[in-house]
């Protein structure tokens, strides 16, 4: 696929610059993917944080002692608020005004964006105990991989695929908001059936689609900016795939 790509960005098709191409590739995708490691890395050590820090907790959450004596959260303060929708709002940014940010913006947003999630997958952590959230991660990490790894030797176009897997990723979005209301554990053992499947086609679909993007900038000086969004876009991948995954592997505490 590389060199089908390759040839048809009219670059010179000698051996020589193939070559080129397929070892700019693959650093290109250990690149992201070590952005993305970094970045859940980070995200794990916020949320670690948080959940042993009583004093970091009174900052996001309004605290509260269970019958078992056990203080969770049982709400959010406006701080907890901001931190939970703020990685929205610069997603949104960082998607619509790509071409006038630096590679530095971006690479601001995105540690921020990953350091942000880290407040509300600590929420995980008070609901589920410490044994499955690391079990669960681990099955995440390994799905991941094999689908991942699918995604970059696959010769067959996922374009198709992708699209289908985006309509469904609108619908369970809109079948949640719904689920606010209605609280039926019915839609929400669908939602979840539904997430894991969407998001482990994602991974694949993503992973393909980065290497597309490197052909579209291979040479130029988009590729430092393409390696943060592929990051990023498996980043949201992994931790969906991971939320989803805890709904049915999650052990909570008591």
């Amino acid at each position: 696929m590389a060199n089908q790509n390759f040839n048809s960005f009219g670059r010179m098709g000698g051996v020589a610059d193939q070559a080129t191409f397929d070892v700019g590739l693959r650093a290109h995708m250990i690149r992201v993917y070590n952005y993305m490691a970094s970045g859940l890395a980070l995200s794990g050590i916020v949320a670690f944080g948080l959940f042993s820090s009583p004093q970091l907790q009174s900052i996001f959450f309004q605290m509260g002692i269970t019958p078992g004596g056990a203080v969770v959260p049982v709400g959010m303060n406006i701080l907890g608020w901001v931190a939970i929708l703020a990685p929205l709002g610069l997603l949104m940014i960082a998607s619509f005004r790509a071409a006038q940010i630096s590679v530095g913006g971006l690479q601001a947003i995105y540690w921020s964006v990953t350091a942000l999630m880290g407040v509300s997958l600590s929420l995980l952590l008070f609901r589920y105990t410490g044994a499955s959230v690391a079990r669960t991660f681990f099955v995440t990490a390994a799905s991941f991989g094999a689908l991942s790894l699918y995604g970059y030797t696959t010769k067959r176009d996922l374009t198709a695929f992708g699209k289908f897997l985006f309509m469904g990723l609108i619908g369970i979005i809109l079948a949640s908001v719904v689920n606010i209301f209605v609280h039926s554990s019915g839609m929400a053992f669908i939602v979840s059936i539904l997430g894991v499947l969407i998001f482990a086609g994602l991974i694949a679909y993503d992973t393909q689609k980065i290497k597309e993007q490197y052909s579209d900038a291979w040479g130029t000086q988009m590729q430092d900016k393409v390696a943060i969004f592929g990051a990023l876009s498996l980043y949201l991948d992994f931790i969906n795939l991971f939320q989803f995954l805890m709904s049915f592997m999650g052990q909570q505490r008591d």
